[in-house]
């Protein structure tokens, strides 16, 4: 009797083994996906951290003229990472000639990036998010 009793007692104390080493597994899983949840909320924060501040460019007349193969229109574009989608862009190259397009040549557009706050001629040049904040009395993040 006490043979059985040992070996009922054994295959209990394997049993719950084999479910410790399922919660070690499970808590690892919570811990990485805690970790990867982390990692995204910080990439969408840092991609959309902007969003405010070009919607409100977009409210007070803010526009950018620039050309897709500019160098320095990249970089302005780049400042804003993905919330540029909501800053008024117009595109002054013309593909497959040297010719502006007409919007630019109407607003005065020579040098590139240009940057029109409402009625004012173009302001040529990249221009610092804060440069774009003190003209417009946009607030940054």
């Amino acid at each position: 009797m006490s043979e059985e009793r040992r070996k009922r007692q054994q295959e209990r104390e394997d049993s719950s083994e084999g479910s410790g080493k399922g919660q070690k597994y499970l808590k690892w899983g919570v811990v990485i996906l805690l970790l990867v949840a982390a990692f995204i909320a910080g990439r969408y924060y840092h991609n959309h951290k902007y969003d405010a501040f070009a919607k409100c460019l977009a409210a007070r007349q803010a526009k950018m003229y620039g050309l897709y193969w500019c160098p320095h229109c990249i970089e302005q574009k780049e400042e804003f990472g993905t919330s540029f989608r909501y800053v008024p862009y117009v595109e002054c190259a013309v593909k497959g000639s040297r010719e502006l397009a007409d919007e630019c040549k109407i607003a005065g557009a020579k040098l590139f990036p240009s940057w029109q706050f409402g009625m004012e001629p173009p302001k040529e040049g990249v221009l610092s998010l804060e440069a774009l904040s003190d003209k417009t009395g946009c607030s940054l993040p």
